[in-house]
């Protein structure tokens, strides 16, 4: 399900850049910046890459264990989980296109501004499993940042962390069954 609510940001995102800037070929893509033998990886030269950076439990408690009659027993189902997806956004422009990749950013920073809340409503493709994505800006300092580029192996390019809210994993596990007690009905003569 994480990829199923990364790939809607990108595309949302890149039928956005490609209809203000009249674009011909998508510019937004999900990837890695480098594979793992550190060099850079394919399709995301002069592009606005999206990728993870970290996944975290979402500790606060949206909605309890829920329950539904099925017949003479109700049926309690998990709790769904809820992460926080942290986004990288990054232009990966160099050289004579860099104004390129701070255009492109500005322009992700308005839309994501404009469009903080994804629900069914803004996305109908959105999967059925996912009730909503909310969007927040990630400050982090220049230390923070200096140690997420060292660790991605890669060097600092324009970019901004978003934290994606309330992506919601629902497997509808029962967690119970507990029969229905209800009042014995008066039998008929």
């Amino acid at each position: 399900m994480i990829n199923l609510a990364v790939q809607l940001l990108a595309t949302q995102l890149n039928q956005y850049l490609r209809r203000i800037y009249t674009l011909g070929e998508d510019v937004v893509v999900v990837s890695n910046l480098l594979e793992m033998n550190g060099n850079v990886a394919e399709n995301v030269n002069n592009k606005l890459v999206v990728f993870l950076v970290n996944i975290e439990k979402d500790t606060v408690p949206f909605r309890q264990v829920s329950s539904h009659e099925v017949g003479e027993r109700e049926i309690q189902s998990s709790a769904p989980l809820y992460f926080n997806l942290y986004l990288m956004m990054t232009a990966n422009f160099t050289g004579n296109s860099y104004p390129e990749a701070l255009k492109f950013l500005s322009s992700t920073i308005s839309f994501f501004r404009k469009n903080h809340v994804i629900n069914h409503q803004t996305a109908p493709e959105m999967d059925l499993r996912i009730e909503k994505l909310i969007l927040d800006i990630e400050n982090l300092s220049i230390q923070d940042l200096s140690n997420l580029w060292g660790s991605l192996g890669g060097k600092y390019l324009p970019s901004i962390l978003y934290r994606v809210r309330m992506v919601a994993f629902d497997a509808e596990d029962i967690a119970g069954r507990i029969p229905v007690v209800s009042e014995p009905k008066p039998s008929v003569q």
